[in-house]
């Protein structure tokens, strides 16, 4: 079983930075980060594959977000650019564990506790 373990976050005006970090435990295929605002739908902000690295980003965070991982400390983070108001959310990170099918769009087995980020006008 997989335990994620958030950090980071916080509040920032915008056009500022903040990155968020994700401890975890096993080695599961595809890594993500999502968010989730008061009243809206959970909407899937980026995915990484901890075998190879690669990357995917919605189109409302493409250019301005960055995910990578630190495999040595089983670690994945999501760097965050240019933030705007619209990105204030609960974020959290996820973990995916079939060896098949998609990163995207596709459900995530475990998940992190969540943190708040908060981008001011």
């Amino acid at each position: 079983e997989e335990t994620l373990v958030q950090s980071g976050g916080g509040s920032v005006q915008a056009g500022g930075s903040l990155t968020l970090s994700c401890v975890y435990t096993s080695n599961s295929r595809c890594m993500g980060w999502f968010r989730q605002a008061p009243g809206k739908e959970r909407e899937q902000v980026a995915y990484i594959t901890t075998a190879v690295g690669s990357t995917y980003y919605g189109d409302s965070v493409r250019g301005r977000f960055t995910i990578s991982q630190d495999k040595a400390k089983n670690t994945m983070y999501l760097r965050m650019n240019s933030l705007k108001p619209e990105d204030s959310a609960m974020y959290y990170c996820a973990a995916r564990t079939p060896l098949y099918g998609a990163c995207w769009g596709t459900p995530y087995d475990f998940w992190g506790q969540g943190t708040q980020v908060t981008v001011s006008s």
